[in-house]
Formats: C-alpha cells, sequence, structure tokens
C-alpha cells in the first residue's frame, strides 16, 4: 500500500513540474487591445439588443438589429 501512494505521489510530482515547465516556455501573451480599438456599441430601437454600429441598420426612429424589427418599428410608428 505504501509502494502505490508513493508512486501515486511521485506521478503527481512529474506532472507538476511538466505544467510548470510548459508555462514557463510559452511564449508571453501578445498586446491587448486598447479600449479606443473598440468598436462603439448601438442598441437596436425596437428589442434593445446592443451591437457593433457597423451592423446596425438605420431607419426612422434609430437604428435597427435587423431589417423585421426596422419595419416592426415604422409599421407601428408610421410616418413622422
Amino acid at each position: 500500500m505504501k509502494f502505490v501512494l508513493f508512486v501515486i505521489a511521485v506521478l503527481a510530482l512529474v506532472w507538476l513540474l511538466r505544467g510548470a515547465r510548459r508555462r514557463a516556455d510559452a511564449p508571453p501573451p501578445g498586446p491587448r487591445r486598447e479600449a479606443r480599438d473598440a468598436e462603439p456599441m448601438v442598441a437596436c430601437q425596437w428589442c434593445g439588443v446592443h451591437l457593433p454600429r457597423h451592423e446596425a441598420l438605420p431607419g426612422r426612429g434609430g437604428v435597427f438589429c435587423g431589417e423585421a424589427h426596422r419595419a416592426e418599428y415604422e409599421r407601428q410608428h408610421g410616418a413622422r
């Protein structure tokens, strides 16, 4: 029984040392993106979901996440 526990302890030690060596050999992480590189987010006027500005569809009354929400909003709010 002592032999089995000794073998398990040795294997666990080897496993931990190999993991530490891999982390030490790994390249450092690259530069993080700055917040100024992030694209502004806008909310759909109909459902409120947030999406990047370049994906939003402009319409009467704001921006929308899809054609269906733009059409429904414009149908309910009519021409202004």
